[in-house]
């Protein structure tokens, strides 16, 4: 996870990141926007980055897609991902050395958030992560048309067979692939996700 390069100075988007990481001979592989956030960019939720917490995790209803509950949190360990709810969360915190919460829950245990309608007419280009049954991988997802959050939720589960998967955002979803010579402009960002490798390795 990635949000300030400095004291109250967030990076805002890929580029920083990735300019940053050259000064010791690293670079970005992939990157995502990593949760939603205020309009100073501060991360709305619970949010770690390499262990600490720099925002503290919400529990209660709120307005918008991020109150929807149930939410969640996207959780890096030392040796696993996982997606969980943010109520379970709260009553048997894991040791997360990353952490993004956002909302809402896509898929839970297999099954789709309650309140999704499959024929809703909100569509958006929209961003999210869904963690394999054993935490191994996790597969960030943005979509190439607008999609409603049933859409979205029915990839993770019936495409990538994945039964818990988190809604990271809409509107503002970005993509930074090199491999796919993609590196998404736009709005600035608050938290941003990605994963890193040496400069010398190949962007896979």
């Amino acid at each position: 996870m990635f949000l300030y390069s400095g004291p109250e100075r967030v990076f805002g988007n890929f580029a920083t990141v990735d300019d940053a990481l050259s000064r010791d001979g690293k670079k970005l592989a992939f990157a995502m926007n990593g949760g939603m956030y205020h309009s100073d960019r501060r991360p709305v939720g619970l949010y770690i980055e390499n262990g600490a917490e720099l925002a503290r995790l919400v529990t209660s209803a709120g307005p918008g897609n991020f109150g929807l509950l149930p939410n969640g949190v996207f959780c890096i360990e030392d040796a696993r991902f996982t997606v969980i709810e943010t109520r379970a969360f709260a009553q048997a915190p894991l040791p997360c050395r990353h952490a993004t919460q956002s909302g809402p829950m896509l898929v839970i245990d297999g099954q789709y958030h309650p309140r999704f309608l499959e024929d809703s007419d909100s569509r958006l280009i929209r961003n999210g992560v869904g963690v394999s049954p054993d935490g191994a991988r996790a597969a960030f997802v943005i979509s190439n048309t607008p999609v409603n959050l049933f859409e979205f939720a029915r990839f993770f589960r019936d495409h990538l067979d994945m039964p818990q998967a988190l809604y990271i955002d809409g509107n503002v979803s970005r993509l930074h692939a090199p491999e796919l010579r993609r590196s998404d402009w736009g709005a600035m960002l608050g938290p941003i996700v990605g994963k890193v490798v040496d400069a010398g390795r190949p962007a896979q």
